[in-house]
């Protein structure tokens, strides 16, 4: 059964969502992709709240007209691993992407209560689907690098790596111990 999650998205949701769970997740979410994490990490902007506030590792294609954006699929976490866990230590607690994690980031997920949730890669047509409406709120120099405001409904996740350790890489045996 898929989990009706709403952001911004408190601990004890978090606590609750397990490694494999399907998420459908409604509200509010921001994207920031490579160049975004890193003036984050090294200015200590902060261009929305951490907290309770979910960043997806994505930069949306142009809007086709009458929609608020285009193909928006998530792009490999791993690039946004070195600039994670200080951010996370900053308050960021929600993550979504695709791809597995470094052991440094599944420790800060671990030790801050965070959350990883993966969305499909190759299915970015269909995830457009799921935003109602998209606003650049910080660095609109970076072109589809700028930090947007999304909002979704009914967008759907899988819990990748939840606060317990678990991990869905580690099905397939791949390591994702801390």
């Amino acid at each position: 059964m898929k989990k009706l999650i709403t952001t911004p998205i408190d601990d004890d949701t978090i606590c609750s969502l397990r490694a494999g769970d399907e998420v459908l997740l409604t509200g509010k979410i921001y994207t920031a992709r490579d160049a975004a994490h890193k003036r984050m990490f090294e200015n200590g902007d902060e261009p929305f709240p951490f907290a309770r506030a979910a960043v997806y590792y994505a930069g949306p294609s142009p809007a086709p007209p009458g929609r608020p954006t285009g193909s928006i699929g998530p792009t490999t976490s791993g690039r946004m691993d070195k600039y994670a866990p200080a951010l996370m230590a900053r308050g960021l607690k929600v993550m979504i992407g695709k791809g597995q994690r470094s052991p440094e980031v599944m420790a800060a997920i671990k030790r801050y209560s965070g959350l990883y949730l993966a969305a499909v890669g190759g299915a970015a047509a269909l995830l457009s689907r799921s935003v109602l409406s998209s606003e650049v709120i910080a660095y609109p120099e970076l072109g589809a690098e700028s930090v947007r405001e999304l909002f979704v409904e009914n967008f759907p996740l899988i819990t990748a790596a939840d606060c317990h350790g678990g991990c869905i890489y580690a099905l397939s045996g791949e390591p994702c111990e801390v």
